[in-house]
């Protein structure tokens, strides 16, 4: 059996704050606001995750409201929601991810983030693919005022 998840996930670019995707620190003047990390390339995969698995959003798992999740790395999260699959016993087939940011380049640091996620995921490197746009200067991405994440997951029952 399969079952499909799919996430959109939206951060504003503010200052002092570190920039955090998939789980690898990248160098800019400019991070993500959020209650965790605000990685929002993992919030995409958690929540697409949940979303294959019938069982909510983010939000209602690792709510904003929730001490225990300030300054979280998504990582974690991600670890968590692994574990939340397991136990409904699926894995990953695959999972498609996009990055939607004005600057910084993305292409160095994504073969880094495909082995973040596949890591915690327990799946080859293959099954995950992560890529990368710009906004060409138009809307809040183009204009560097937040990053956008999507993700596609296909989930497959283990046996």
């Amino acid at each position: 059996m399969y079952r499909i998840g799919q996430s959109v996930d939206i951060h504003a670019l503010v200052s002092h704050r570190k920039l955090i995707l998939g789980g690898v620190e990248i160098p800019h003047d400019k991070g993500l606001k959020g209650h965790s990390d605000a990685d929002a390339l993992l919030h995409a995969v958690i929540e697409s995750i949940i979303g294959a698995l019938g069982k909510g959003d983010i939000g209602k798992h690792f709510p904003d409201t929730d001490e225990q999740y300030r300054g979280i790395s998504s990582m974690i999260l991600l670890e968590k929601t692994y574990q939340m699959m397991i136990d409904e016993g699926y894995e990953i087939s695959n999972l498609d991810a996009l990055i939607l940011i004005e600057k910084p380049k993305m292409a160095p640091h994504i073969p880094q983030m495909k082995m973040n996620i596949a890591k915690v995921l327990h799946c080859d490197e293959d099954r995950i693919n992560v890529k990368a746009t710009r906004g060409e200067s138009l809307g809040f991405v183009g204009q560097e005022q937040g990053v956008e994440a999507h993700c596609v997951v296909m989930l497959k029952k283990r046996g």
